[in-house]
């Protein structure tokens, strides 16, 4: 089982470095790429929220005035993420205030090879293209219609999303029934880079199975197949 956490946080400036503060936090869980529970977090950074900083969180001091501080929820945040791979969209930045939060509680920092960063899969990805997680919600077409400001919570529900389709989307690009040539490359019906046609292409061969399923496998295998049909309109195994 591959527990991720996708998480974004919303902050009073650009850098920690600079005396700046956390005020959101959003994680969700990712479970075998199916969204499980989340968590948000508004906190008082103990220090004013600038104009500039507010008009892009739509965050205020008011807002804000009676929330914990991290160190009231740091144990709490770091319960929920455990060990856990973190997926973050431009991880440097929001690592340096996670970071800087909890040196200042007192508490271990969290080790850099742990994030995930989709900013940085993205450009690999798409060199020269748009890399924000809004271009990359409209490559994908995943509805962003309600982000009128930047939000922890509702970022990490989109950075879900766009990491499942950087990974490869729902069906996660798995090429079945089709061999690859010597070079490892996809055999497909390509004259341009191979020789091989339809009919010399030979399907994979799988021993049959052999061993009992049981009732969990059998259930968390029909949600995944939902999530395919949701996600494509149909599947292969439910058409």
């Amino acid at each position: 089982m591959e527990r991720l956490i996708i998480l974004d946080t919303e902050t009073t400036g650009i850098s920690p470095n600079e005396g700046h503060r956390i005020v959101e936090i959003g994680c969700i869980e990712l479970v075998n790429y199916r969204k499980g529970d989340q968590r948000q977090w508004y906190l008082n950074p103990d220090m004013e929220i600038p104009r500039e900083a507010t008009k892009i969180h739509g965050i205020t001091n008011e807002q804000v005035a009676d929330a914990p501080r991290f160190a009231d929820i740091a144990k709490d945040f770091l319960a929920f993420i455990k060990n856990a791979k973190l997926v973050i969209h431009n991880a440097s930045f929001d690592m340096g205030f996670l970071n800087s939060e909890l040196k200042r509680a007192g508490l271990p920092i969290i080790k850099s090879d742990r994030a995930i960063d989709t900013l940085s899969m993205a450009r690999k990805k798409y060199p020269g293209s748009p890399a924000s997680l809004d271009a990359l919600c409209r490559r994908y077409k995943i509805d962003n219609s309600n982000r009128t400001f930047h939000g922890a919570l509702l970022d990490s529900e989109l950075l879900a999303e766009v990491y499942i389709e950087l990974m490869g989307g729902n069906q996660f690009n798995l090429d079945f029934g089709l061999s690859t040539d010597n070079n490892g490359d996809d055999a497909r019906n390509n004259d341009s880079k191979s020789s091989k046609t339809n009919s010399q292409l030979q399907p994979l061969q799988f021993p049959r199975r052999t061993w009992p399923i049981n009732s969990e496998d059998e259930k968390s295998h029909q949600e995944f197949l939902q999530i395919l049909s949701k996600k494509s309109g149909n599947s292969l195994w439910t058409a």
